[in-house]
């Protein structure tokens, strides 16, 4: 089969590979569309990955092609998602359900082979079965929708609080989306791209509550949008120093904070920081992953009725679809930002 294997830092080819046989308990999986997630990029061209070689890809949906011993028959043919985490299931988190935050994980994509390929081996635990009416480029963005869930639901959020997105990747932008079907009123967003300010105005927010980093001072509009209260929740996307700094500084008293972006270096804390959140008591809140326990309460469920009553629209987010072998175009454009891009799917 042809797979784009990662054989070092920088180096990802196109190639042939041996197609993957199940193992007892997994499936193999046809991809129909896969996902570039902006992890992919430093995982590929800065801080490579856990071994060599590797095919990422930890955003995708297909067809069952195969299963192995032990597996129920009955998947064979049918359209999947795929949770990327596999959890050992045996540590204390994963005895709680709470298989995101699993000490012993593999994950798809990374620490083994994952979607950028035309076939990829599957536990039968990580499936989920997609309905006819969700599309495989939806079922591709299940992963970081239910990522932008689990953000949402850790704030447990209220109709008539404030909330602050800071940073409006695709993360950023599926939890304005979850945020605005929830029926939160009150959404300030602040993002540096002008395609970013499009899609979040036709995703619902105001044109007066978006803030545009490159021209507005971001503590300045904020306090003037808050009534000089700050954001009863503010949602830190970007994973910068300066940003974590200003989420706290902008919170309200007894307010939430929820750090959302993975980090882009090493963070230092400021006195003055710390300080603010002694004095304003506020709750710092941690989010990683989402939860999926074959439970129709977990996120991934939780985001698959709502696509399926057509209360959210992710495609909305999608701006480039690239055959398999034209994935190193999405990548290079990623990585170089040459043009405005959202979500770049490979079909």
């Amino acid at each position: 089969m042809k797979a784009w294997v990662l054989h070092s830092i920088g180096d990802i080819q196109f190639e042939d590979v041996k197609e993957p046989q199940p193992a007892e308990g997994e499936v193999i999986v046809k991809v129909k569309s896969v996902g570039i997630c902006g992890s992919d990029i430093p995982r590929i061209y800065k801080t490579g990955t856990y071994h060599f070689p590797t095919v990422p890809g930890h955003e995708f949906s297909g067809i069952v092609a195969d299963v192995g011993v032990g597996v129920k028959s009955e998947w064979k043919n049918k359209r999947v998602g795929v949770f990327p985490l596999i959890p050992c299931r045996v540590c204390t988190p994963c005895k709680k359900e709470q298989y995101e935050m699993c000490r012993n994980y593999s994950y798809l994509g990374s620490r083994q082979d994952g979607g950028f390929a035309e076939y990829v081996a599957v536990p039968e635990w990580n499936l989920i079965e997609l309905p006819e009416s969700i599309s495989f480029v939806e079922a591709a963005m299940l992963e970081p929708m239910s990522v932008a869930v689990h953000a949402m639901r850790r704030a447990q959020p209220d109709k008539d609080s404030v909330y602050v997105i800071c940073g409006l990747g695709t993360i950023g932008m599926l939890l304005l989306m979850f945020l605005k079907d929830v029926g939160v009123r009150n959404v300030l967003a602040v993002g540096n791209k002008d395609f970013q300010r499009r899609t979040a105005l036709k995703l619902g927010l105001g044109e007066d509550c978006y803030c545009d980093s490159r021209t507005e001072n971001i503590s300045k509009w904020i306090m003037e949008h808050t009534d000089n209260r700050g954001a009863d929740t503010f949602f830190e996307c970007v994973g910068r120093n300066e940003t974590v700094s200003q989420a706290v500084d902008l919170t309200a008293p007894a307010g939430k904070v929820v750090f959302v972006g993975n980090p882009a270096s090493d963070m230092v804390l400021q006195k003055a920081v710390y300080w603010k959140i002694l004095r304003s008591q506020l709750t710092i809140s941690g989010t990683w992953n989402s939860s999926f326990t074959h439970s129709m309460e977990d996120d991934w469920h939780y985001v698959m009725e709502r696509l399926q009553n057509h209360r959210i629209c992710p495609e909305e987010l999608v701006t480039h679809r690239f055959p398999l072998e034209r994935l190193l175009d999405g990548l290079i454009l990623m990585r170089d930002k040459s043009e405005e891009s959202g979500k770049i799917m490979i079909i």
